[in-house]
């Protein structure tokens, strides 16, 4: 890529083992850094992250793992607690990360979550640059395909300025979260995004299971639909698109139901002339291969009835708690925590801090009153 002049701030692109290596020595020295990626999801079969944005005061690093093959040398950044590593809305960027390097992340900051905690009206990142720093966000790059080469100019500049203001946004987050007492708070639940990121499921059998509709056919069609499936994930792979730019999976359900013969009744089903010409006779080859089996059904714990009532109970609690600080419900207090504590039912202050999600804040400000309501149920 050509190298990037900008005004504003210095921009380094990042392509050479050696130039990461000067980076990342740069980037040892300093308390804070901001961090973002950019990946190719919505033109890839596999997405992998395809630009890696590192900013500090003084400079704007885009790093381009495209071109820098080994990236082993930032895994000790990430994974160190003393350096304090700044996202916004870090769990998709933290996924990439571990799935594509192995990377884990320690002191983490994440700028959408301390606006959710305070009770920000906007979160999104478009917003708050606007609103703080009077940034206009050119929202067309979200679509970008970050896997071509070279980059245009205007989308690299997208990509720098995702994180190049995030430490400045940080600092005016940690005097309101100081200020209104919440910076505990804000800590904790911190750590447990660092540890709690989704890892990146690639289990065929639970994806065919969550297509929308499929618990909508009989058995036969469920076994059309997975012959279908199975064709649309081989030639995802084979062309490198993901499989919603094959067919949707709305159509494979009508394709299910509709089970045509020829290309004329491929219509029927809603696709379109170029999906007719293109794959219309995979398609029908996959329609009328017989198959006897069905992927096994991912076998999930039905809870008992004691503990519903007691999730029930505790999510409108939940609620309530939510809606007089002025915040969404899951900042209270995960999912994941609620049935963990509906299941177990702890009894005492010290049980609860065996629940991931809980730590001491949470522990003394929510346990008293949680506790209370696990003695009436």
């Amino acid at each position: 890529m050509e190298p990037l002049s900008l005004s504003t701030n210095p921009v380094q692109i990042i392509e050479t083992p050696a130039a990461l290596q000067e980076a990342v020595a740069q980037l040892e020295r300093e308390p804070r850094i901001a961090v973002d990626t950019e990946s190719n999801s919505l033109y890839a079969y596999q997405e992998q992250v395809c630009l890696i944005q590192i900013s500090i005061p003084s400079i704007n690093y885009l790093i381009d793992p495209l071109a820098v093959k080994d990236l082993s040398t930032l895994g000790p950044l990430f994974a160190g607690p003393n350096i304090e590593k700044i996202f916004h809305a870090a769990d998709y960027d933290l996924v990439g990360l571990s799935r594509d390097y192995g990377f884990s992340c320690a002191a983490l900051f994440d700028t959408m979550w301390a606006a959710r905690i305070l009770g920000w009206p906007h979160v999104g990142l478009a917003d708050v640059l606007a609103t703080h720093f009077n940034v206009r966000v050119n929202k067309r790059f979200q679509r970008y395909d970050w896997g071509q080469r070279p980059l245009d100019a205007d989308a690299l500049r997208y990509a720098w300025m995702d994180s190049h203001y995030l430490i400045k946004l940080r600092d005016i987050q940690y005097q309101e979260l100081v200020a209104k007492e919440r910076w505990e708070e804000a800590v904790e639940i911190f750590a447990y995004l660092s540890n709690a990121a989704a890892p990146h499921n690639n289990n065929h059998e639970d994806h065919f299971w969550r297509i929308k509709g499929v618990h909508d056919l009989n058995v036969p069609e469920q076994k059309i639909l997975y012959q279908l499936y199975l064709w649309r994930e081989t030639m995802a792979a084979k062309l490198n698109r993901p499989t919603v730019k094959i067919v949707s999976d709305n159509r494979l359900i009508s394709l299910a139901r509709i089970q045509p013969h020829h290309h004329e009744e491929l219509y029927a089903a809603g696709l379109t002339s170029y999906q007719v010409q293109r794959f219309g006779s995979g398609l029908l080859k996959a329609l009328h291969t017989k198959t006897q089996t069905l992927p096994s059904y991912p076998t999930q714990e039905r809870p008992a009835q004691e503990m519903l009532e007691r999730y029930n109970a505790l999510k409108a609690w939940r609620k309530d708690v939510a809606l007089g600080r002025g915040v969404d419900c899951d900042v209270i207090l995960p999912n994941a925590a609620l049935w963990d504590i509906a299941r177990n039912r702890p009894t005492c202050p010290e049980d609860l801090l065996r629940v991931p999600g809980i730590g001491p804040w949470r522990q003394k400000t929510y346990g008293p009153a949680i506790l209370t309501l696990l003695s009436t149920l």
